[in-house]
């Protein structure tokens, strides 16, 4: 994850005591609730590349001043990072997601939970791998597999997606395995 910005960070007072984690309130419980958060979050969320507080506005069905203390308050949050400065875009902080996925099982599920879904996500993974007879699903040619198949395109890009999907549990529930924390969130593993 990118250091914040250094009007985000903690000073020497902050530093002196260690937080109270348990006094936080979850980020889930922050941003939810509100119907205007709700809808300023689903649209951050939505973020696919860098978006002007205008653009997350008409996404979020809201006004721009609204979205602009959204997003300040959600890059204090760690939800959004700022890509640029004039003007001011925004991008979702995928590392942040996925860190927070992983603390959250962490907490929800034991080791013996975890390391099941990990099995079950990797058989999944595996089977689909050999379905579409490739290493990655990126590499599949989601119409030429339909043609080759006689598959509609719509089944081939459901089972890209799940294959996907698999994949992604599998980085999710391993770092969550073996306690790791650093800021590879978005590493592939080797299924």
């Amino acid at each position: 994850m990118d250091e914040p910005r250094p009007e985000l960070r903690a000073d020497a007072d902050e530093r002196a005591e260690p937080p109270d984690f348990d006094a936080l309130t979850p980020p889930g419980e922050l941003v939810r609730g509100e119907r205007t958060r709700d809808d300023f979050l689903d649209a951050v969320l939505g973020l696919d590349s860098p978006a002007t507080a205008g653009e997350v506005a008409e996404r979020a069905g809201h006004g721009v001043d609204a979205a602009r203390e959204y997003l300040e308050w959600f890059e204090r949050m760690g939800i959004v990072r700022r890509v640029t400065d004039s003007p001011a875009t925004y991008e979702r902080n995928q590392a942040y997601l996925n860190w927070r996925r992983v603390q959250s099982l962490r907490e929800n599920y034991s080791t013996d939970e975890l390391v099941e879904f990990l099995g079950r996500e990797t058989e999944r993974a595996e089977a689909l791998g050999e379905a579409f007879d490739t290493a990655a699903p990126d590499s599949v040619s989601i119409s030429a597999h339909a043609a080759d198949t006689g598959r509609s395109i719509e089944e081939v890009w459901e089972d890209v997606c799940a294959w996907k999907t698999a994949r992604r549990r599998i980085t999710l529930l391993e770092r969550a395995l073996t306690g790791e924390s650093d800021d590879a969130t978005d590493r592939q593993t080797a299924v």
